[in-house]
């Protein structure tokens, strides 16, 4: 059975649709009559049921060891593995939890679910009308199988690939191609070279039929449809980790490498040169690595991010990974679609050109029309299939471009409903892509009339007459030179153009094929029609090119009209370079590098999902942090491979917005912008905390270090449990505030940072480890030595269990405790800016951050007050004169940091 599934698969692989249907039947061995039940029934072993597959996703519980065996996580593994070796149960127990929960909170946060192929399966429909045994007949969609003869009617979905035998049809190929008009789609069409998608005779899965009726033959179900092959390339494109998060997986390694290489130096020394037993070596290791784990990072991180999640859902951008809240902040390139993004989705005629009158619509309200406007008004109306009720314009349907049409008529004082439209009408030639022109036959005046719309190069040539001011006369060249040079006057301000032409027809016989009744026409003059952009839109573009973000338009729409609207919001400058998706096949990988590095900012026009796919790769190849706009099916390779992949909310596919980063509620570039913003606060505010929760590590390690070098003469000025009350207690909330300061001046002002760039760098760890941190040990031991001091302690002199001075170590320990936390007043507000001073942004600025400090203010008092947290943690309430020692703790850390500040920003000012 195997190898009857591959000869199959090998088989469809290698069919092309467009050969003859005579060999295609042939090639298929099946007729133009449809299948036996029985045969069918082999096939559908064969080629497998007509659904989308998908590989397997992550599972959850891969997810789950993900973070379990994070370096910070593996770190703090072996500090439990020591401590349960030495005897210290409760601590091991107490760093396994840390562990668990900070794994199990990061995987909550971050679980997301992957449906983009469930989303795409949502385009099948669940039954097809096939005929098979030779009768008509209802069939789940899943059992089509090639060879099968599928009846589509206007309304349904169509559920396989298929070639038509007989009959026409409207289809709506938005989700495959991006194109917003109808194709239409016969057996008398002639064949069209090029990619399948234009074949003229062929109908895809996933597409909607919006007119007409056909029979077809399948040729191509499941994954190896049009449909499938986006599937399965969606899911060939994997998700890739965001810069912060290799960053934070970097420096977490780098962590890990000092703490077990400073461990693994000090235990020979603390044995050995200092004498320590082997019981006090293994408290020493457990307290070095613990110290030297950040246990807050990653909670902090995710909560900070997940705040970010939440600012930029308020403001209409719905970010799915947390992560991706940081990556908008570094991004370099967007890359962003036209309609709906830029412009307002709302196409508007701007201009009716006649002979004799020229009438500019931009203005609202009713304009005069001569008469030829007014049979130019009543011929756009007449051949139109949208319905527009000026009264309840919530009602209207149809195509934009037909409803922008009615909008005109109504405007110069033409119909503007179309009730009676469909009881004149006679007959009606669809929009054909290759004619480029529609007609309809209707009745007025007890006559027969066709009105035709179409592409002008298209119309003009089939027109003898010429609509004027003294009545209709022969067309003369001149004429036609006129209208040729106003078709290219509006194109070339990016407007689509329309001609329409009428004809009153002979007789009263209704004509049977258009090739009859689209001849010698009267041209009555040319619409022009504009999707304006968005108001907000040209700010926003400004904001980027302020911010150094280079802008890309990736469109599947025309060259000339995607060209003016990135003129008229400012991406390209005054001439924007236009690349068409022909131009773009045929480049090779160098030259499309060399046009990317040459040309800041580039139109992409007529754009095929390969081509936003490899324009994401070129980019991201030249170290740019790539955010890829999207709505359709066909984007949803691009915007998985994309760094940031952004999804229409409104106009978008459930397909997009499933493989996408994040979705826009309202569609709209600008808050693509404010996004970035925010991401670049969010990216900012995550290195405050860093820096916040880094400048406390020398104090906890100081303490083992100073007990390590005296050869335990020194007791342990601090314990492992009190330094993860720091960690986990008092340090967390004031952390997530500085998550939460407000935007720094001159955010959008500096270029992005570039891809490899570290979150932390060295003249970060310098301030935190080398300023804020080695001013709050000072400190910090000072408290602690004058603590033994005044209790009659002396070099040497033992303060274990039952010892007269283990109360004052008692007592010592906590001020070390105190003196930490009071240290992390004065850092936290150090930390607020890079290089500003703190009047700048003002002291009370950040409320959460003074709620913060209150918090941890609290918490330390429960724990050196509370009978049952001074047994846990091992806490002792010192003298009040001693405690008056730390009020001016937080102070000279934040004078220390405050002094360098304004040192760096005299000398910056200098150079």
């Amino acid at each position: 059975m195997t190898s009857m599934t591959t000869a199959g698969s090998g088989a469809m692989a290698a069919q092309d649709p467009r050969e003859p249907l005579d060999l295609l039947t042939r090639d298929l061995r099946c007729g133009l009559n449809g299948l036996s039940s029985r045969e069918a029934s082999r096939r559908l072993v064969v080629y497998g049921p007509n659904e989308l597959t998908r590989h397997d996703g992550r599972r959850w519980w891969r997810e789950l060891a993900t973070q379990l065996v994070h370096p910070l996580a593996l770190l703090l593994w072996l500090a439990a593995a020591l401590a349960l070796v030495s005897g210290s149960t409760a601590l091991g127990i107490a760093i396994v939890a840390v562990v668990v929960v900070n794994a199990l909170f990061a995987f909550v946060q971050e679980q997301q679910a992957e449906r983009a192929v469930e989303a795409l399966a949502a385009y099948l429909p669940q039954h097809a009308n096939v005929i098979r045994d030779g009768r008509h007949t209802a069939v789940a969609a899943r059992d089509l199988v090639p060879g099968d003869v599928l009846v589509v009617e206007e309304g349904e979905r169509v559920c396989a690939d298929a070639r038509l035998i007989s009959g026409a049809v409207e289809v709506d190929l938005s989700t495959l191609t991006g194109e917003s008009l109808p194709a239409y789609r016969s057996t008398d069409q002639a064949p069209a070279a090029g990619p399948v998608l234009d074949a003229r005779d062929l109908l895809f899965s996933g597409t909607t039929c919006t007119g007409g009726e056909a029979r077809t033959l399948v040729v191509a179900t499941g994954m190896r449809t049009e449909l499938g092959r986006i599937a399965a390339l969606s899911q060939r494109v994997g998700r890739e980790e965001s810069p912060l998060e290799t960053q934070v997986k970097r420096v977490a390694w780098l962590i890990a490498l000092v703490a077990v290489t400073v461990g693994i130096a000090f235990l020979p020394l603390g044995t050995l040169a200092a004498h320590l037993s082997l019981a006090a070596a293994f408290s020493f290791a457990i307290g070095l690595l613990v110290a030297n784990v950040p246990e807050g990072l990653l909670p902090t991180i995710t909560l900070a991010l997940g705040m970010g999640v939440r600012e930029l859902a308020r403001g209409g951008a719905v970010v799915k990974r947390l992560s991706a809240v940081e990556t908008l902040g570094s991004t370099s390139v967007i890359c962003t679609d036209k309609t709906g993004t830029l412009t307002m989705n709302r196409m508007r005629v701007t201009t009716v050109w006649t002979l004799p009158q020229v009438i500019d619509l931009e203005p609202d309200g009713i304009v005069t029309a001569l008469p030829v406007a007014a049979r130019l008004a009543l011929a756009c109306w007449a051949c139109n299939n949208a319905t527009l009720d000026l009264q309840d314009p919530e009602t209207a349907t149809g195509d934009p471009t037909e409803l922008a049409l009615l909008h005109a008529v109504a405007a110069l004082g033409g119909p503007d409903r179309g009730g009676d439209r469909g009881r004149d009408q006679r007959r009606q030639f669809h929009f054909d892509p290759a004619l480029r022109r529609m007609s309809t036959v209707d009745v007025r005046n007890g006559a027969l009339w066709l009105h035709t719309k179409g592409a002008p190069e298209e119309l003009l040539p089939l027109c003898t007459r010429v609509a004027d001011a003294a009545g209709d006369r022969i067309i003369e060249p001149a004429d036609r030179d006129r209208v040729a040079a106003t078709v290219e006057e509006l194109a070339g301000r990016g407007l689509r153009v329309l001609a329409v032409a009428e004809r009153r027809l002979p007789g009263d016989a209704v004509p049977d094929r258009r090739e009859e009744a689209e001849q010698e026409l009267t041209l009555l003059g040319v619409v022009a029609m504009f999707d304006p952009p968005r108001p907000e839109v040209a700010g926003a573009v400004a904001r980027c090119h302020t911010a150094g973000i280079r802008l890309m338009v990736v469109t599947g729409d025309h060259a000339l009209t995607a060209a003016e609207i990135a003129r008229r919001v400012g991406i390209g400058g005054v001439a924007p370079t236009v690349v068409t998706g022909t131009e773009l096949d045929a480049m090779s990988e160098q030259q499309l590098d060399r046009m990317l590095a040459d040309h800041r900012e580039l139109v992409f026009a007529r754009s095929s999902p390969e081509a936003k796919l490899r324009i994401a790769d070129a980019l991201r190849a030249q170290g740019h942090v790539v955010a890829m706009t999207g709505d359709g099916v066909n984007d949803a390779p691009a915007l998985r491979r994309a760094d940031i992949g952004i999804a229409m909310g409104l106009a978008g596919t459930d397909v997009a917005r499933e493989a996408a980063t994040m979705v826009l509620t309202d569609d709209n570039f600008a808050t693509i912008v404010t996004a970035v913003q925010a991401g670049r606060r969010v990216y900012d505010n995550v290195r405050k905390f860093i820096l916040y929760i880094f400048a406390h590590a020398t104090p906890e390690i100081v303490p083992f270090l100073v007990f390590a070098l005296s050869g335990g003469a020194v007791p342990l000025p601090l314990t492992v449990l009190q330094i993860l009350a720091i960690d986990l207690g008092t340090e967390t909330l004031p952390a997530l505030a500085l998550g939460r300061e407000p935007a720094e001046p001159g955010l959008m002002d500096r270029p992005p940072r570039t891809r490899g760039q570290n979150v932390i760098h060295g003249r970060m760890l310098w301030r935190a480890w080398g300023l804020l941190g080695l001013v709050s040990a000072a400190l910090v031991m000072a408290g602690f030595f004058a603590t033994l001091q005044s209790g009659g302690w002396h070099l040497g002199a033992p303060t274990g269990p039952g010892t007269p001075l283990h109360h004052v170590w008692q007592q010592a320990t906590t001020m070390s405790f105190l003196g930490i936390v009071a240290c992390q007043i004065g850092t936290a507000f150090a930390a607020r800016t890079q290089t500003a001073s703190l009047r700048a942004v003002g002291v009370l600025t950040n409320r959460l951050l003074l709620w913060g400090v209150a918090f941890e203010v609290a918490f330390s008092a429960a724990v050196v007050t509370l009978p049952v947290l001074q047994d846990l943690f091992g806490t002792a309430l010192p003298d009040w004169r001693q405690l008056l020692m730390l009020l001016p703790f937080p102070l000279v850390v934040w004078g220390a940091d405050e002094s360098w500040r304004a040192w760096m920003r005299h000398r910056d000012a200098r150079r």
